[in-house]
């Protein structure tokens, strides 16, 4: 054989390779895939409370809607979401955790990362894709903090399991972008009547 032919032969192994690692990608987490989630309570009392979901390989991505973002598995539904909703008063920031629970459920999402730790009131709501945990929170407050450091935040919410939030540098830019949303106003204060 000759080195040509060798050569040939490595080059044809590792474009099969290659062709076989793209065939394994997968697209990241979208709002299209969260699917309606229900659990039947029942007249004992409440449901099961949910395991923590496995994260591994899970990211951080862009959603179609902007100023809004995305954390789970690619080609999964999506476990978790921050969006900055700006709107004419004071911007906010608005997270989405997508696990079923009792109907009329009330609880405190717990967000820890980074020195920081977060308790925000979070409701039950349907959405045309089910049943999800919302709640807001102001992007000034220095406890959202939690998102701007180097390491994982967790995600609570009791009988809903522990989202570990894997670090990525995109939750901090839009909690940043966020309170930016909110400066102008701060900064232009109305001309004095005359």
């Amino acid at each position: 054989m000759t080195k040509m032919t060798e050569a040939l032969r490595a080059l044809r192994f590792f474009s099969v390779l290659t062709c076989i690692a793209l065939a394994a990608c997968k697209p990241p987490a979208t709002d299209g895939f969260a699917e309606r989630q229900e659990r039947s309570a029942t007249s004992d009392g409440p449901a099961t409370p949910l395991e923590s979901p496995d994260i591994e390989g899970a990211i951080w991505s862009q959603s179609a809607t902007p100023l809004r973002l995305i954390y789970g598995k690619p080609g999964e539904p999506p476990l978790f979401a921050v969006a900055c909703e700006v709107s004419e008063s004071e911007p906010l920031l608005r997270f989405t955790r997508f696990a079923p629970a009792d109907e009329g459920a009330q609880a405190f999402l717990a967000l820890i990362g980074n020195g920081h730790v977060a308790r925000i009131p979070v409701d039950l709501v349907e959405a045309d894709t089910g049943l999800r945990w919302e709640g807001v929170a102001d992007p000034e407050d220095q406890r959202m903090e939690a998102f701007s450091g180097a390491r994982a935040v967790t995600a609570t919410i009791p009988g809903a399991g522990m989202v570990r939030l894997n670090p990525s540098p995109l939750p901090g830019e839009l909690v940043d972008t966020c309170r930016a949303q909110s400066e102008p106003a701060k900064a232009d204060p109305a001309p004095p009547a005359q």
